[in-house]
């Protein structure tokens, strides 16, 4: 593919603003910059949507409600992606961002112009997600506000592959490892960020606390730059000397590669209407 020099430019400018997607979760000085493919690896139930969401919300809203204004590709694999709910946190941080001084028909049409940014597309199998990528290149090339992808998830197809490469460990990994070789492609001549979950696989839920642990291809690992390991735990909310009924504390621990050597981070969220609150 070939591309204006225009085109090139405004590619390479737009991407430096993902830097700061979200510096309370990553290691200072190893932001999700472009290049980068954070891997989001939990159990079910431990916020990595939720995570993805609050993403997709920062790169989309505009500047003065806190966002970059980015174009965003998201790739549902789980055909999961909640609309009501990802408008919901829009308007939530909208509404906070333009106070009393907004509509309903403004809110409405600021909402609109966050959600004309987002790209869906939905894959069915590994064969789908490996279509899609490699349609991805002419839609970067032609839309330099492209800068950010989701995949929700990369871990979606992992058992039928595996059912349907029969004995050979080859076979079962071959979209995948077609998958990787697309994606660090794309991440090394387009510098796009792409942010993936991945769900733990419960065969070796004992090893789910280790930040080293994928049961995914090695071609995927190795393109891994920053993992956020996500956990859940329960508490008891109190608002003054009441006891409210126990809630969720979500817990990040992120480890990053991406400066050559590994750097840590740890941070925790609740889930409310308006997306993450951080604690």
């Amino acid at each position: 593919m070939t591309e204006s020099g225009a085109k090139l430019f405004a590619r390479l400018d737009g991407h430096k603003s993902v830097h700061d997607i979200e510096p309370r979760l990553f290691p200072q000085n190893t932001q999700s910059g472009p290049g980068a493919l954070v891997e989001l690896y939990g159990m079910e139930g431990t916020g990595k949507t939720e995570l993805l969401y609050h993403f997709l919300c920062r790169a989309i809203l505009p500047d003065d409600a806190g966002g970059l204004q980015l174009d965003v590709l998201f790739i549902d694999t789980d055909y999961s992606l909640d609309m009501l709910r990802l408008v919901s946190i829009l308007d939530a941080r909208l509404a906070g961002a333009a106070g009393s001084s907004s509509s309903p028909r403004q809110q409405e049409a600021r909402v609109r112009a966050c959600i004309s940014r987002l790209l869906v597309a939905h894959c069915s199998s590994s064969w789908q997600l490996l279509v899609t990528l490699h349609t991805l290149e002419a839609r970067l090339a032609s839309q330099p506000s492209l800068a950010l992808v989701l995949l929700d998830s990369a871990s979606a197809f992992y058992w039928p592959d595996r059912g349907g490469g029969g004995a050979s460990v080859a076979k079962q990994e071959e979209n995948l490892s077609k998958c990787s070789q697309l994606l660090a492609a794309l991440l090394r001549d387009y510098q796009i960020s792409i942010f993936a979950s991945c769900h733990a696989n419960r065969r070796h839920c004992s090893h789910a606390s280790s930040s080293s642990h994928s049961h995914l291809c090695r071609p995927w690992q190795q393109l891994i730059t920053h993992r956020l390991l996500c956990s859940r735990q329960e508490v008891a909310l109190t608002e003054g000397s009441e006891e409210r009924p126990k809630g969720h504390i979500f817990s990040v621990h992120c480890t990053s590669t991406s400066s050559g050597s590994k750097a840590y981070r740890n941070g925790s969220f609740r889930v409310g209407d308006g997306g993450l609150e951080f604690v």
